[in-house]
């Protein structure tokens, strides 16, 4: 494994306590927050402070270990009861992004078997999924590289690298494989508005790991895809429905019917635990809602005309038809239906 091209890490536990880089303040700022109670975690999750879904379940796990130390210190007795509550507020900070549900409830199944003080208990299980989420992303990355022809042109949707997960990424963590053994000629990263994270956060990772990236603004994707230099749409996903159908960053719909159009093929990478059995389809998915101000301002300064309203879905739907390859580290599913996810998920 070359380094150079995997040195962005932005989830710690470092002193018995959590720290995240906030991703609001890149490119421009490097900003580090140190978190000590549950509250501020759940507070980084709804604000965006960390954002991805593998991320943002890692992140559940150390704040419930935060919790459970307050709990557990100040009452020893009734510890048990008052973590609900705290769990619970962790739960509700994003709806859509189904590692978060899927962290806590590892950690609920960690405290039916816990006698005493939980921390150190829940303390290993946040290290546990936060190394296993690092080795699964090294996996996909490798079985989505193989997918992909040498001297291809790459195309990718918001940011699914070492800032939105324990590390390596998931879409990217394929980039940066199929870079690595010299698959790629280029990388493009839309810009992803209304948040940027293609612009401030993606430019910023690949720049970091010496990976040359092109960015274009959204409405450029169709001109690139039809100009042939991308053979493929890399995106990672917050939730995959039983049948196939992929919750990701508002605009990757649009992106995957252009791409369908053209030729291009659309590959979905993300970890099993983003596979929700329990979802039979994308009907079922719950689409978070953002504040209006996130499209009528930018970075705190309207951009729109006084009195204008605004609709800002965080998340779109893109149908299994438009799918390609969905890729996680359990194994690869190619034109994914219910049936080929029901034999992948076992």
């Amino acid at each position: 494994m070359n380094d150079n091209h995997d040195c962005v890490r932005a989830v710690h536990w470092e002193d018995n306590a959590l720290r995240l880089l906030d991703q609001r303040r890149l490119p421009t700022e490097e900003i580090w927050l140190t978190l000590a109670d549950t509250a501020a975690v759940a507070a980084a999750i709804r604000d965006m402070v960390v954002r991805g879904a593998p991320a943002i379940g890692i992140t559940a796990a150390y704040g419930a270990v935060l919790a459970a130390r307050h709990r557990y210190r100040s009452d020893p007795l009734a510890w048990r009861q008052t973590l609900q509550a705290d769990l619970d507020l962790l739960r509700q900070a994003r709806p859509t992004a189904v590692n978060l549900g899927w962290a806590l409830d590892r950690v609920s199944a960690c405290l039916d078997n816990l006698r005493g003080d939980p921390e150190a208990a829940l303390l290993a299980l946040a290290r546990e999924l936060h190394e296993q989420d690092i080795a699964a992303n090294r996996r996909m990355g490798d079985l989505g590289a193989a997918l992909i022809e040498a001297g291809s042109g790459v195309l990718t949707h918001c940011n699914t690298g070492s800032l939105a997960t324990g590390g390596y990424g998931t879409a990217l963590g394929v980039i940066r494989s199929a870079w690595r053994q010299g698959k790629l000629n280029a990388v493009f990263a839309d810009e992803t508005r209304p948040w940027l994270q293609g612009a401030r956060l993606t430019a910023w990772e690949l720049v970091r790991d010496a990976i040359p990236v092109s960015l274009v603004v959204d409405g450029a994707v169709a001109h690139l895809m039809q100009s042939g230099q991308v053979q493929w749409l890399i995106v990672g996903s917050d939730r995959i429905a039983a049948n196939g159908d992929v919750a990701n960053k508002i605009g990757t719909c649009t992106a995957a019917i252009v791409a369908r159009y053209y030729g291009v093929k659309v590959m979905v990478v993300a970890p099993a635990s983003t596979v929700d059995m329990h979802t039979a389809c994308a009907a079922d998915i719950p689409i978070e809602q953002r504040p209006a101000e996130e499209i009528l301002q930018l970075a705190g300064r309207p951009v729109a005309a006084p009195g204008a309203q605004a609709w800002n879905p965080a998340f779109d739907i893109t149908p299994a038809g438009l799918v390609d390859a969905i890729v996680t580290e359990r194994g690869v599913v190619e034109r994914p239906d219910a049936t080929k996810m029901a034999a992948l998920m076992g």
